[in-house]
């Protein structure tokens, strides 16, 4: 299985099942630039990829990850005339990873006696020629849980502009002017106001359904600057005027006991059983009953769907028969139960506080992640690639891995651990590489008796380091006789480890925020 003319006993290097012997077919095709052409492998000249293979194992083991992650509503209502607006819940931004307290390598220093915060960002809505506009500075502060968080309070849209949707965009800007980079959000839905209309499940992008995300929030008397946002903080839930948490609405099956529900898919509608998650916390609030709100009322027998913006009241089960019912309120900054009364004229209805009448809106959130520990150059970190999907294909002495996601370019290189791959681009959406031989990583892989799981990242050429929440799983399916490594081992039984190793991959917790 050793190429011709090795070295039996020198370290393997970080083979592949495609490696070629020195031809015209295995070098890398370019064009006039220098950049690699849309389907031709390529892989890094050996004596850059030294250097690069011990500068991204100094990141995978030091964790020299940076993220920016962007928090936004769904949807975002037209001002019109003078007013304006503002967005609800407000845009966030929040600065997580160690790699933001690491030191820039030689060439990135800050210039000595410079002062204030490491970065900062400025916020405004994509224009029509793609520039943004009326961008507002965020101020960021380090919270307990060590991120740094912003807020656009003052973003809105006017009526002088056409657009159904429309992005935000963040651009970030490092002390003494050099640019990080400009990020982009989710698309925005513009909406003249919520609906009144009974919704239809034919319109089912102002439609809430189970598992997505959402937000709450609670305005006395319609006033703006008395808005209180659900939020957690320390491990309870509490009604901030700062910050907004997003939440997983799950359908509950109401047969089954508390903690112990199998969400359930669908759109929600009125009188359904729910239960609100905290994405970033886990932490859950009792299965409740969601209701419709009108005029300070709660609408007992209404199950049409939910819809963006809409006023609604959170009841938990139980209860003396014939009573208003328990409530989910607020009272100032904690959230605690308000009993309800019974309408006396109406039966189908529940009398309510302004407190418990909370407006329910649908959030989005997208998440970029990087490390410039490696990099040695001034050029901005972004368009960040985004991996949504890894799909196998092959096995054997061939197994070709292919990456989907967004912001896809010929100049990334795909890395399993710290092991180059040889790397084909497709597409802004799909790049293609050989899945590397087990032997790459390490000597005694002969004698492995468990998987090998590596991460899967991607490194552009001037050694700018993006993380992805996927790793690559090697499972030896046949346990040769244990020796030590180096040992020789009965060639039948290396000859059979060999033709029975398989390649799958698996998903890694890294994103996954909901803990039930």
């Amino acid at each position: 299985m050793d190429p011709v003319g090795a070295d039996p006993s020198a370290h393997p290097g970080p083979l592949t099942h495609l490696s070629l012997p020195d031809s015209s077919e295995a070098r890398p095709q370019s064009g006039a630039d220098g950049r690699s052409l849309p389907g031709s492998w390529t892989r890094s000249s050996p004596e850059p990829a030294t250097v690069l293979r011990e500068g991204v194992r100094q990141c995978l083991q030091q964790q020299c990850e940076q993220t920016v992650q962007i928090l936004h509503a769904k949807v975002a209502q037209k001002s019109y005339g003078n007013e304006k607006r503002f967005f609800c819940p407000p845009p966030c931004v929040y600065l997580a990873g160690p790699g933001w307290r690491v030191k820039p390598v030689q060439g990135q220093a800050h210039q000595a006696g410079e002062t204030g915060p490491i970065v900062c960002g400025y916020m405004g809505l994509d224009g029509a020629s793609g520039s943004a506009v009326e961008t507002q500075k965020l101020n960021f502060e380090e919270q307990p849980d060590s991120r740094e968080f912003g807020c656009a309070k003052t973003l809105y849209i006017s009526d002088a502009d056409k657009r159904k949707h429309f992005r935000l965009v963040l651009r970030l800007v490092l002390r003494g002017g050099r640019e990080l980079g400009t990020f982009h959000s989710r698309l925005i839905k513009v909406i003249s106001k919520p609906s009144q209309k009974k919704q239809s499940l034919k319109n089912t992008d102002l439609c809430i359904s189970s598992g997505s995300k959402v937000s709450l929030f609670n305005r006395l008397r319609s006033q703006t600057v008395s808005t209180r946002y659900l939020s957690v903080e320390d491990g309870d839930f509490v009604a901030s005027a700062r910050q907004w948490a997003a939440f997983t609405l799950h359908l509950a099956d109401e047969h089954c006991s508390q903690g112990d529900f199998p969400p359930r898919e669908g759109y929600v509608h009125y009188g359904s059983l729910v239960q609100l998650i905290c994405t970033v916390t886990g932490i859950t609030l009792p299965p409740m009953i969601i209701r419709k709100v009108a005029k300070q009322c709660a609408l007992l027998d209404v199950d049409e769907p939910i819809s963006q913006l809409h006023k609604c009241a959170f009841q938990f089960p139980g209860g003396p028969p014939g009573g208003g019912g328990t409530y989910l309120c607020l009272a100032t900054e904690k959230v605690v139960q308000f009993q309800a009364s019974p309408c006396p004229k109406e039966a189908n209805k529940a009398l309510l506080n302004d407190s418990s009448c909370w407006t329910i809106i649908g959030t989005e959130s997208v998440e970029f992640s990087f490390s410039t520990s490696l990099a040695c150059t001034r050029e901005p970190v972004t368009p960040v690639p985004l991996i949504s999907t890894l799909e196998l294909s092959g096995g054997g002495d061939v197994a070709t891995l292919e990456l989907h996601g967004e912001n896809l370019h010929a100049g990334l290189k795909v890395w399993f651990g710290e092991v180059e791959a040889e790397t084909m681009y497709r597409s802004p959406r799909s790049l293609v590489c050989v899945v590397p031989d087990v032997a790459a990583f390490g000597s005694d892989w002969r004698w492995l008796r468990t998987p090998i799981t590596v991460p899967v990242s991607l490194v552009r050429a001037d050694g700018l380091f993006y993380p992805s929440a996927f790793s690559f799983t090697y499972t030896p399916e046949y346990s040769v006789r244990s020796g030590p490594p180096g040992a020789s081992a009965p060639a039948s039984d290396a000859d059979a480890l060999l033709e029975s190793i398989h390649h799958e991959f698996t998903r890694t917790n890294f994103h996954l925020f909901i803990q039930t």
